[in-house]
């Protein structure tokens, strides 16, 4: 978890600036389907995209050395995936709107269940 957040993160601050390099790096934006309407975009997406995902990385990274802070790193990522993956579904039973079923979704239910997984072990 440490790598996938933190790669996330950095790939979310600097993604701006590899399109403008225009070095073929894939685009952000475009793998989580958003477009910047304003300079406040840029920010926003370097923040709760960016920032978030970098700093969940860091807290997993010292979670590795740290028991306390991996416990909470984990009981944090699973409430984290469970709201964002209960936001989705709740989402698609509005009328006229698409489905919650997509990569991120898989991605966020494995991550659920891998962390209650870990939780229910970590207890016994």
């Amino acid at each position: 978890m440490a790598f996938v957040y933190a790669t996330i993160g950095v790939w979310a601050i600097l993604d701006p600036l590899l399109g403008a390099l225009e070095l073929g790096y894939p685009s952000f934006l475009n793998a989580v389907g958003l477009s910047i309407t304003s300079p406040l975009g840029y920010s926003e997406i370097a923040g709760i995209y960016g920032g978030l995902n970098l700093c969940l990385g860091i807290m997993c990274l010292v979670g590795i050395f740290k028991k306390n802070v991996g416990i909470f790193s984990i009981k944090f990522i699973t409430f984290l995936v469970g709201s964002i993956a209960f936001g989705r579904v709740i989402f698609s039973m509005l009328p006229t709107t698409p489905s919650f079923f997509n990569p991120y979704f898989v991605f966020e239910i494995i991550a659920l269940f891998v962390g209650l997984l870990l939780l229910y072990m970590q207890k016994s």
